[in-house]
């Protein structure tokens, strides 16, 4: 059984710079693999996997100066940005084969700054404690 929690959090000035950062890194991570994937899509390759991903967008791009302050935030976010975007594009494909019941699901769409920001952390990427996480 899978266990879900949502919580609502009264961040302080540095805690919103840290998880301003934080979705920022997803963002980009995102959009960045996006881009990468639709130009193997148009040029009629087929879909990198997700370790391959995560090789270019993450280990890659750290070592990058462009994109060194990716190493500032935790991986596992990154990871799980990397994870739903291949569950994104496998249940547009899906849809696009007639496999999944309901409407046409269209292909996943790059994150803006100005719409919910959002970062997805595993069980092992947190701990609760009595007045923190």
């Amino acid at each position: 059984m899978k266990a879900r929690f949502k919580y609502r959090i009264y961040p302080t000035p540095g805690q919103k710079y840290r998880l301003s950062k934080l979705f920022g890194c997803v963002r980009v991570v995102w959009n960045d693999s996006l881009v990468y994937c639709q130009n193997r899509y148009k040029s009629g390759e087929k879909k990198s996997s997700n370790s391959e991903l995560q090789k270019l967008f993450i280990t890659q791009a750290k070592k990058t100066e462009e994109r060194e302050w990716l190493s500032e935030v935790s991986n596992i976010p990154l990871q799980q940005s990397l994870n739903d975007l291949n569950q994104a594009y496998q249940n547009f494909f899906k849809s696009t084969k007639g496999q999944q019941k309901g409407k046409p699901i269209k292909p996943p769409k790059f994150k803006s700054r100005k719409s919910k920001q959002t970062a997805r952390f595993t069980k092992g990427g947190f701990k609760v404690g009595q007045h923190k996480v």
